[in-house]
């Protein structure tokens, strides 16, 4: 085989409400890069990258000058062909080259007639566990509902969350509102759903001392583990010298020269991989093995996708031993996706590992076309600002917090 072709197309996707964070928002929908490889043979492969438009599909269509008439078999040669490490201060491409690996293994698959999952060494599960990942969330801005801002408010959806999807673990997206208030929010899920584990992700924009004062307050509920309270790994270690909760990150870790520097001297407990963030499913297994000899836990983490990347998370969830956790995703906040089918499907909280050949889902072709149109009327959206905050940029550690009274319209595209 050889690959003839690569195509990249934009689509944006509703979400059912605008997911508010630390540092802004999404305002009402995801934007995501569909990618196809296709072979000299007819096998069409499939990615997805996060964000698009023309400067993605563009990035896309250059890669074909390196990859054309060339192995897709061949993905190791692939990695230092278009992501050479000592190249990454002119051209880090690690998100282009996982797309482009999730392609290449779905046509490996489709030519050798397994999934995914038995190329990286065979699944050890059949079925991976998520939570639920709940953020606070303006009104959808069609129909007024979804929104999501005072506690009583969250403890609701996360009820809805629970009887829907049948969730055992809840992770609540923080940095948004005081550390005060969101630790009353977070202790009235734990006193809401006293059976069930938690975790909290204010994404860094704490102060350590803010960090060791909310660690220490949360340490008597079930705690799965804080994630990224802070950033920088000397930020981490110091809370987690005076926090007895396992900390986590996908944000200070990311790499195996971070990898590498957290196990000489731990600072995090908890490494959230992802297979867009890392570079491809397979260096996602190949960390998980150096965290499964220095004894660090490992999850899945989600950021943003669409069916095709759910695939490739599922297909990691089955292949490593060391997942203690339920994984990470943004899905079920989803209106729909752009896979044959329709949304997957959860079941108890958990989504079934896909055992069809390659990744083992199908482009929708109408889907494809309808939410590529819907983004070219609406074009990309600033992740990194608040649609209801204007003039508004968090610090890093922050001080500049929303107002949980705050009940005014907001102004999204929609």
């Amino acid at each position: 085989m050889r690959i003839q072709d690569i195509r990249a197309t934009t689509v944006t996707i509703p979400l059912e409400a605008p997911l508010r964070h630390a540092n802004g928002c999404h305002w009402g929908r995801f934007v995501r890069t569909i990618v196809e490889v296709e072979t000299d043979d007819g096998l069409v492969g499939l990615g997805e990258m996060g964000g698009g438009g023309e400067s993605a599909e563009s990035i896309f269509r250059a890669m074909k000058s390196y990859l054309v008439g060339r192995d897709p078999s061949r993905i190791e040669e692939m990695r230092f062909l278009i992501a050479n490490p000592s190249a990454s201060l002119y051209n880090n491409r690690t998100q282009v080259l996982a797309a482009l690996e999730f392609a290449c293994l779905d046509i490996l698959g489709q030519a050798w007639g397994v999934p995914v999952s038995e190329i990286l060494g065979g699944r050890l599960r059949d079925r991976v566990r998520f939570a639920s990942y709940c953020f606070f969330r303006y009104p959808n801005p069609q129909t007024g509902g979804g929104e999501v801002r005072t506690v009583e408010q969250l403890v609701t959806h996360t009820a809805e969350l629970k009887r829907r999807y049948g969730f055992t673990t809840h992770k609540l997206k923080g940095g948004v509102f005081h550390p005060d208030y969101e630790l009353e929010a977070y202790r009235a899920l734990a006193a809401a759903f006293p059976e069930d584990s938690l975790r909290f992700d204010p994404n860094c924009v704490w102060s350590t001392e803010q960090a060791i004062r909310f660690g220490q307050a949360i340490e008597g509920l079930k705690n799965d583990y804080l994630e990224d309270p802070v950033f920088g790994l000397n930020g981490m270690r110091r809370t987690r010298e005076m926090v007895r909760v396992p900390l986590a990150t996908n944000t200070v870790v990311v790499n195996f020269e971070q990898l590498a520097a957290n196990a000489l001297d731990t600072a995090v407990d908890v490494i959230l991989l992802d297979t867009t963030f890392w570079g491809g499913i397979r260096a996602c297994v190949k960390a998980a093995g150096v965290c499964e000899t220095f004894q660090l836990g490992i999850a899945v983490h989600s950021s943003g996708e669409l069916g095709i990347q759910l695939a490739t998370m599922l297909h990691l969830g089955a292949v490593i031993p060391g997942l203690s956790f339920a994984a990470d995703a943004h899905y079920h906040q989803l209106t729909d996706d752009i896979i044959e089918g329709g949304p997957m499907k959860y079941e108890n909280g958990s989504i079934r590992v896909p055992d069809r050949p390659g990744l083992g889902v199908k482009l929708d072709r109408d889907k494809l076309h309808k939410y590529n149109e819907l983004y070219k009327r609406l074009g990309n959206y600033p992740y990194d600002l608040d649609p209801a905050r204007k003039g508004w940029t968090p610090l890093i550690p922050n001080d500049r917090w929303a107002d949980p009274k705050d009940d005014r319209p907001v102004p999204v595209p929609f």
